[in-house]
């Protein structure tokens, strides 16, 4: 059985930064063969995280099990996040992200989806 990919890592010229497009259905393979590698690679080289997703997907395309990934990656590295964007054309995810950098530690931030350039910038910063 041939496990589809539906998450892809984004090229960009910020070697702080990583960034992911998310299409289709997201599964928990998702974050284990893509997304958690190049998060804890990020963390071996500059001790923090900064990190972009684009969601060409719906939220409740995200398995159940993708979403508890998810969340532990974000308990596990509590203390190294640094800043994160949300690019998506959804308002109230964009809106809920602002919010999130009352709760957690770091800076998040929504874009609009023809904003990727400049939330990858902001990013990196």
């Amino acid at each position: 059985m041939k496990i589809l990919i539906m998450v892809n890592k984004i090229e960009h010229p910020f070697s702080n930064v990583v960034a992911f497009e998310f299409v289709d259905e997201i599964t928990k393979e998702d974050f284990d063969s893509v997304i958690i590698p190049e998060v804890e690679d990020l963390i071996k080289k500059i001790d923090k995280i900064n990190l972009v997703y684009v969601l060409n997907t719906d939220l409740d395309k995200f398995s159940l099990a993708a979403w508890w990934k998810d969340a532990m990656v974000g308990i596990k590295n509590i203390t190294k996040w640094n800043k994160s964007a949300i690019v998506t054309d959804s308002k109230s995810i964009q809106k809920f992200t602002d919010v999130f950098s009352y709760v957690m530690p770091g800076e998040f931030k929504g874009f609009d989806k023809n904003e990727l350039e400049e939330a990858l910038l902001w990013a990196s910063s």
